[in-house]
């Protein structure tokens, strides 16, 4: 191998072929994953795994190439080989232009690079990486709402642990504008939480080259292999014919068949009855089918033609973010049933799950509800709405949930009740949030799972009602120092965590559709001045399906009703990729003085008021003599260094 250093006029290194080779192959699984996670994610993760395999295996040089030139700088590439830091360049360079369009480019076909042929090539199988837990799908969602450069920093700086010199130039000889602001970016994302978000990235899922594998759609594969017979026969024939006639004439050669017509009664993935038991998937792809209309073709046949084509009269609602389009081959069928005077049919696609009703009695319109559901797990896929009345609704529940009750979030003290479940795993009708009116109460199911699965357990959650089907997971953060050596989430089942929702279940009320979780973070408590007891502190964070997340402060005073101080949208913040907050609220002591508080979770060392009120703290928390009504700007000091400003301030009252 020739070790030898060239140097190009700029003073840019040469990189010879077999440097190139040789870092291609020392950081093959690096240079995967950073493709991987780079490209966009709206490819499935089957097509995004043999691409980024692609993108590494033609970053090399053509082989007519005896040399390349080195973007990057020498004297910025640190102690890394300089084949290596010229592969990651090749690799991400690619990565990053994958989804460019020429101007002319017309919008319905796929980016040109899309369409280019690359090895490898995998027919029969689908590759996807092993599945990781509900922190990775975390990361992955929020890493697939930031733009490619994001990523790519993201990828640089914490899985490759690069220094962030090397990654602005990498990003700059990439072709990125401006690769400082996509540091930054990528740095805001996940500054609270770096070790984890360096052991998560190198963790199974995101490991492109550690993949497990599933056949195709086998029913189609079997429609297109006889499809392909029929017409290699209608070809014999024809020739037979026209080799004894010697001639044909148009009426006489048989029509071509082309394409394989929507998706059938017969097309319908129907999971085995037991797999949920036998699976490291435990989602909705382990739902067997149930109900007792599953073999009415007639039935689902009906439901499949409105899903392709709706007829004018049909009602449909969607959650945000979640396409209408026709059913692709592959959809599953989960239940099919008469519930409420109507029958039912839910199905789930990968990324959606849809409910198709129509009434037992003819005349009246179909209704068709589509809800994103993709990347579900054990508590967000285990329980599916079947059917809404007024002030009721029914649930089906997954085949794990061994036990289901239904419980009061207002009334933390009154245990739940246990809820009648008929073989098929629907639910008696249960009151709806909607029939609670003025908050009088809210109903919250209180699910467990199977000893038969790994993840048993319990856990709650709730219908907010709205277009979308699937409840929502409620979690529960607790103070620092009540038993949680981190800051970790943990089912809402505990005294504790009943009593915090008892004091946020109305909040419930406020929050958009497409809610996935809610997690209730009691980040802080205050001891208020003038001996007015001790205040809490809340976050709570609402993650929806499509991935972004909304935060509200909310505090609570002794004796007064929780209020909400701040709120932010499309926010890492209170997540495991935004641990570090302050907020601030105006609040008026039994003699009548007012105050501006101000309080901060476990890593904040002191508190700065600056703006109309100037005051400083050590500690978590601040309270200073204010008038009403006072605004000021606050941030917080953090424990090792490093500073951050509170949540978006709410308007109050």
């Amino acid at each position: 191998m020739v070790t030898s250093q060239r140097r190009s006029p700029d003073g840019r290194a040469r990189i010879t072929l077999d440097e190139a080779e040789a870092g291609l192959v020392e950081h093959y699984t690096a240079l995967v994953r950073l493709a991987y996670l780079t490209l966009p994610p709206s490819l499935s993760r089957h097509r995004r795994v043999l691409t980024a395999h692609g993108l590494v295996q033609r970053a090399l040089p053509g082989f007519r190439l005896r040399g390349a030139t080195l973007r990057v700088p020498v004297q910025r590439m640190g102690p890394e080989r300089h084949g290596s830091a010229w592969v990651r360049e090749r690799v991400l360079r690619a990565a990053l232009a994958y989804e460019r369009r020429p101007r002319s480019w017309p919008a319905a076909l796929p980016p040109p690079r899309a369409l280019r042929p690359m090895l490898p090539v995998v027919w029969g199988l689908r590759l996807f990486p092993r599945a990781g837990g509900r922190e990775e799908i975390a990361l992955g969602q929020a890493l697939s709402g930031l733009s490619a450069d994001v990523r790519a920093a993201f990828v640089l700086s914490r899985a490759d642990e690069l220094p962030d010199g090397q990654v602005r130039a990498l990003l700059g000889a990439a072709g990125v504008g401006h690769p400082d602001r996509a540091l930054r970016v990528a740095r805001q994302l996940d500054a609270p939480a770096v070790a984890a978000a360096q052991t998560l990235l190198r963790s199974a899922e995101f490991n492109a080259c550690s993949v497990q594998t599933r056949p195709t759609d086998l029913l189609r594969r079997r429609h297109r292999f006889r499809l392909a017979w029929a017409v290699t026969a209608v070809v014999v024939v024809g020739a037979v014919v026209l080799t004894a006639t010697g001639s044909a004439t148009e009426e006489g050669r048989p029509r071509p068949v082309v394409g394989t017509g929507p998706v059938t009664p017969a097309d319908l993935v129907r999971a085995p009855r037991d797999e949920w038991a036998d699976t490291a998937r435990v989602d909705f792809t382990a739902w067997p089918p149930r109900g007792g209309r599953t073999a009415d073709r007639d039935l689902l046949a009906r439901a499949l033609a409105t899903w392709s084509q709706p007829p004018p009269e049909t009602h449909i609602s969607r959650t945000p973010g979640t396409a209408t389009g026709p059913p692709p081959y592959g959809t599953q069928l989960l239940y099919a049933g008469e519930v409420d005077g109507s029958a039912v049919v839910l199905l789930h696609d990968g990324l959606r799950t849809v409910r198709y009703s129509e009434p037992l009695s003819p005349g009246g319109p179909a209704t068709l509800d589509f809800a994103r559901t993709d990347s579900s797990d054990v508590t967000t896929a285990a329980v599916v709405v079947v059917s809404r009345a007024p002030g009721t609704s029914r649930y089906l529940t997954a085949p794990w949930i061994a036990e289901t009750q239904v419980r009061d979030l207002l009334r933390p003290d009154v245990p739940g009740r246990p809820v009648r479940v008929s073989a098929e795993g629907v639910t008696e009708p249960l009151r709806s949030r909607a029939a609670a009116g003025d908050c009088a109460s809210w109903p919250a199911l209180q699910l467990r799972s199977s000893a038969r699965i790994v993840e048993h357990h319990a856990f709650l959650v709730t219908d907010l009602g709205g277009p979308g089907l699937v409840p929502a997971h409620l979690s529960y953060t607790p103070l620092p120092g009540q038993g949680a050596p981190a800051r970790q989430p943990r089912e809402a089942t505990g005294t504790a965590a009943l009593v915090s929702w008892a004091r946020t279940a109305c909040h419930l009320a406020e929050l958009p559709d497409g809610v996935r979780a809610v997690n209730v973070w009691d980040f802080a408590e205050q001891t208020l001045p003038e001996s007015g007891g001790r205040a809490v502190w809340t976050c709570v964070r609402a993650d929806t399906w499509r991935g972004g997340g909304e935060v509200s402060v909310r505090f609570t005073a002794p004796g007064a009703a929780a209020r909400t101080v701040a709120r932010e949208r499309a926010t890492a913040a209170c997540s495991r990729f935004g641990q570090h907050v302050v907020a601030s609220t105006g609040w008026r002591a039994a003699s009548g003085h007012t105050y501006l508080l101000a309080a901060g979770s476990r890593a904040v060392t002191g508190i700065d008021a600056t703006g109309p009120v100037r005051a400083s703290a050590t500690g978590h928390s601040l309270a200073v003599r204010a008038p009403a009504g006072t605004r000021a700007q606050v941030s917080a000091r953090l424990a090792g260094g490093g500073t951050t400003t509170e949540v978006g301030r709410a308007t109050e009252d």
